[in-house]
């Protein structure tokens, strides 16, 4: 039997470039992370803590929801 796969993907990239082209670096800082743990967040090969997505979402001014988005693959 094969496990459901989840996926959480994000909207961080088009967030840092509306907010004045915040580079990664600068997000890093703001959220207490490195600059490779926001990159490897950005490219979906990592999941954040919740905390930190908390913060990424408090940064932008937005819902975890609108930075965050889940999907889970359907068995078929």
């Amino acid at each position: 039997m094969v496990p459901d796969v989840a996926t959480i993907r994000n909207e961080i990239r088009r967030l840092r470039f509306e907010h004045g082209e915040m580079t990664q670096q600068e997000l890093a800082e703001k959220i207490k992370l490195t600059r490779q743990t926001v990159n490897a967040i950005e490219l979906g090969k990592y999941s954040p803590t919740l905390e930190a997505a908390f913060r990424i979402a408090a940064v932008f001014g937005k819902p975890l929801e609108s930075v965050f988005h889940y999907f889970e693959d359907q068995p078929e």
